[in-house]
């Protein structure tokens, strides 16, 4: 009896150990499928260059990367793009966001 008890735990352990591999795999598909789609849209939407220059973002600084990314995709979305974004159009863009606010006291 003790012996069949440890094979049903055993069984019942590696069952629940194969569902979190398939979760895993799952969500690291959607997000697979997720960068494809975005990519996919930046190709679009972005010159050559530009996007390049986005890439070499991205490997510097991941948080701008993604804050440009949705700046693009807003943009896009919006309409307010009437042609492909150049380079030029995206330092403007990463200026804008990257620009940090001073902040100054006044002691009076």
């Amino acid at each position: 009896m003790n012996f069949e008890n440890e094979e049903e735990l055993k069984e019942k352990k590696m069952q629940e150990l194969k569902e979190k591999i398939l979760q895993k795999q799952a969500e690291e598909e959607k997000h697979v499928q997720a960068e494809i789609q975005l990519e996919s849209i930046l190709k679009q939407v972005l010159s050559p260059e530009a996007k390049t220059r986005l890439n070499n973002i991205r490997l510097v600084n991941s948080e701008l990367y993604s804050k440009t990314v949705q700046a693009v995709i807003y943009l896009a979305n919006s309409g307010n793009l009437s042609a492909r974004m150049g380079e030029g159009d995206l330092k403007k863009l990463l200026a804008k966001l990257n620009a940090k606010r001073e902040i100054s006291i006044k002691r009076k």
